[in-house]
């Protein structure tokens, strides 16, 4: 039997589902791997599925896909843009995209999955595909981790995947050494007493401190962090109030940031606690606060094993490259499957946007873009061709 894997893609586009609410997707991914009698576990971390092809003796592979969604609006106009709605695990509601990607992850992987079985006569070994939950919120990587995924299935001698990235469609990046940043995300409930718009100096506004600390954060890299040292603090959402009329009790901010090593990323934390501290006792309010959700490490690709992966793919697709110097600012927690298990990791961007698009003074739709459309037809075969060679690498006879 031959996957469609058109059709899979587009059904996946029209129904992603957010973080660790990945049931259908899980349903799918199960269905299409009984398909292709492979062996499928379920509920692997929550919602992570794992499909086991054994093929003799060899080394073992992981190949990984991450398959949630995101909070996204989508404003693409494709004939199967998705209109779905999603629950996340606070119980709230949002319009539900696949904004960066992981539709089209699931779909190369479920297709070279297929190729490696009809052509279990050239390779040997073992693979294991990793359909992992809950990419987004830093959190799923683990969760399969400790749901027992090095301990339940073969330990691997090396982790493989492979992002979309807005890049003309052939374009491959493999690159060496760290090549995804830092991150870390935190929530910040600014304590003041509310009143009436009329009577402020009967109040502790936490909406103009909020505010002020939202300018202040912003000189974090701006005045602490080296020229020579990309880093990042984000606050991209700010929560207060319900009337003009009316001063809250409370404001709420939240911060992500980025980092290229561990010192800087230890800096800017103890800086954001600095200043969300300080500007709160500067407008009379109480001590803020502070949570901190699941972060991701820099993600290091293993030199040797990056250009055994880039010398495979450019065997098969003319525009794989190493990854230009520097590292993106992004954030994966893909790297916890590799240094949980004590395994090298390679990890790629493939990219997946209409060539045409990038004319002079373009404006191209990067990932999580309520716009972020890859060209699905002829991407779809480059991601497997790649997923495939990659294999190959460690496992052809």
């Amino acid at each position: 039997m031959t996957l469609d894997l058109l059709a899979i893609y587009t059904d996946l586009h029209q129904h992603p589902e957010l973080a660790f609410r990945e049931t259908r997707t899980a349903g799918v991914i199960a269905d299409r791997l009984a398909e292709l009698g492979i062996p499928a576990t379920t509920g692997v971390g929550g919602t992570g599925v794992v499909g086991l092809v054994e093929n003799g003796d060899g080394p073992v592979v992981w190949l990984r896909a991450d398959i949630d969604g995101l909070p996204v609006r989508e404003q693409t106009d494709l004939p199967y843009a998705s209109t779905a709605t999603g629950e996340d695990t606070s119980g709230a509601t949002w319009p539900t995209m696949h904004a960066c990607g992981h539709d089209m992850h699931i779909t190369w992987l479920l297709g070279a999955l297929e190729r490696l079985v009809d052509t279990r006569d050239d390779w040997s070994g073992t693979v294991v595909a990793v359909f992992q939950p809950a990419e987004e919120v830093i959190s799923g990587a683990r969760a399969m981790l400790d749901d027992g995924l090095a301990e339940r299935f073969p330990a691997p001698d090396v982790v493989l995947g492979q992002h979309t990235a807005p890049a003309p469609v052939g374009v491959i990046a493999v690159g060496s050494g760290p090549v995804m940043a830092s991150s870390d995300r935190f929530t910040v409930t600014f304590r003041g007493k509310g009143g009436h718009g009329s009577a402020p100096h009967t109040t502790r506004d936490p909406i103009v401190v909020a505010a002020s600390a939202v300018v202040r954060l912003q000189s974090i890299v701006a005045r602490e962090v080296g020229p020579q040292d990309p880093a990042v603090v984000t606050v991209g959402s700010f929560h207060a109030g319900t009337r003009a009329n009316i001063i809250p009790d409370t404001a709420t901010i939240e911060i992500s940031t980025r980092a290229r090593n561990a010192e800087t990323r230890a800096m800017i934390v103890a800086s954001i606690e600095r200043i969300v501290a300080a500007e709160s006792e500067a407008g009379r309010l109480d001590p803020p606060t502070i949570t901190t959700d699941p972060g991701a490490n820099v993600l290091v690709n293993d030199d040797a094993a990056a250009t055994r992966v880039r010398e495979a793919l450019a065997a098969v697709i003319p525009g794989t490259s190493a990854m230009a110097s520097g590292l993106a600012m992004a954030s994966e927690d893909v790297g916890e499957l590799a240094t949980g298990t004590d395994a090298p990791l390679v990890y790629w961007f493939t990219g997946t946007t209409d060539p045409a698009l990038f004319g002079e003074g373009a404006e191209v739709p990067s990932n999580h873009s309520p716009f972020f459309a890859p060209l699905a037809e002829p991407s779809i075969p480059i991601g497997v061709d790649a997923f495939v060679a990659a294999t190959h690498a460690w496992l052809a006879r």
